[in-house]
Formats: C-alpha cells, structure tokens, sequence
C-alpha cells in the first residue's frame, strides 16, 4: 500500500481508494490545505472536539496530534469513514473517537445522502452534481452528543448542512466552531443567516482563525494571534 505524507499526516492509500482528483490533491498537498493551516487556531491542548464530515481523517489526525485534546469524529459515508479509521490507525492516536453517521439538530431523521465520486463531494444535497449511489442515513441529535461528551469545540465540513445545523442547534458549552461556508449552495443569504443565528447564540466571527470560507467564530478574546505582520496593520 502507498502510504503519502500529507500536512504531516501519514495517509496510507492506494489510487482506487479515491477519485483521480482527490489523488492529485493528495499528492500536491492542497488536499484541506487551509483547513490544515488554519485548524490550530481553532483548537487548544485540553479541548474536546466534535468533528463533523471527517472526509479521509486528515483533519482529524492534525487535531488529534494538538496536547491532550480528546475528537469525536463523524462521517457520513461508510467508505470514506473506513479510509479515515485507516489514518487515525496509521498515525497512533488513540485520542479518536471514530463513528459512521450525521449528527443534526433536533430529533433523529432519516436522510438520502448522495454518494460521489470526489469524496469532498458528497452529500445530503442532492442537486450538488451528479452523484453514483444513495444511502439512507438515521441521523443523531447533536446538541445530546455535545452535552453528552462535554464538547467545548465544533470543527465541520459537512458541504451546506451546517446552515440548517447552525440555525436551529442549541449548541451546549461549545465556545468555538470552525467550519467551511458553502456559499454556492445558499448564498450570502444563508451566511447571513448562519452569522445572525450565531451572534444569537453569543459567537462572534473571528478573523485570528478565518480565511476565505474557513471561518472561526468565538465566544471570548484570546491572544491576538495573526498569521502575518501586515494582518495587524
């Protein structure tokens, strides 16, 4: 098995585990680049961490190699889910809490999740694209999951289910949240509305650990920590 090093990440794979694109990202390491630039802003020694669409673990790992942090990661596709444990297990970190499934706002539900061939892809959205199987998923209630596990962080890619997660979550204790917009998917009306629903919620957009559509929203100030000299200026 080839076995890459990606943002310091060992990812044992092989070329038929994964799209031809994801392949390439892969090996010219912009696969979650600004994810795994960014994610140490996010997340401090001592956090707990809920991880939402996980995709292959790469994130995941980088969280998990971060002192004494504790992640529960989710991922909705059984396959990509198999790949990601094959990473955690790849890299020895036994601080990984690895599960199959979605976790959403409110009383369980059943959801079509659309299975495509760029695993990044996938999705409950079905007009994304064009898509190769669907899979029926029961989903969780998030905010029993955070209060459950003492979560104080929430990390997510979940490719446009975080507006409706973000919107109608309590979200118990979490102080911080990092997460990818999908604005092609509901516009500056959905961002509007998932910043209006955090502010709600006492978070703030935090430009220290934002950049493009990998955003940080906080409950309180920490070290103004910038990535350049001229961010400050």
């Amino acid at each position: 098995m080839v076995s890459l090093t990606v943002h310091g990440i060992k990812v044992p794979v092989e070329p038929q585990d994964v799209s031809p694109v994801i392949w390439q990202a892969l090996h010219s390491q912009t696969y979650e680049a600004k994810e795994a630039k960014w994610i140490s802003k996010a997340v401090k020694p001592r956090d707990r961490v809920l991880e939402l669409g996980s995709g292959i673990g790469i994130i995941t790992a980088l969280i998990a190699k971060i002192p004494e942090v504790k992640v529960w990661a989710f991922e909705a596709n059984p396959a990509t889910a198999a790949l990601a444990e094959r990473v955690i297990a790849a890299n020895d970190l036994e601080n990984v809490k690895f599960s199959q499934g979605i976790l959403t706002a409110g009383p369980p539900r059943a959801f079509t999740f659309y299975v495509r061939e760029d695993l990044w892809m996938s999705s409950v959205e079905r007009n994304q694209g064009p898509y190769e199987r669907e899979l029926l998923i029961v989903s969780a209630d998030v905010d029993r999951f955070i209060a459950r596990h003492e979560i104080n962080v929430l990390v997510m890619d979940i490719e446009g289910a975080e507006k409706d997660l973000l919107l109608h979550a309590s979200l118990p204790g979490i102080e911080r949240i990092f997460l990818e917009l999908h604005d092609h998917l509901y516009g500056l009306e959905g961002i509007r509305h998932i910043t209006l629903a955090l502010s709600a919620k006492g978070f703030a957009y935090d430009p220290r650990g934002s950049r493009g559509p990998c955003v940080l929203f906080a409950k309180n100030d920490g070290p103004r920590e910038y990535e350049d000299a001229e961010d400050v200026a």
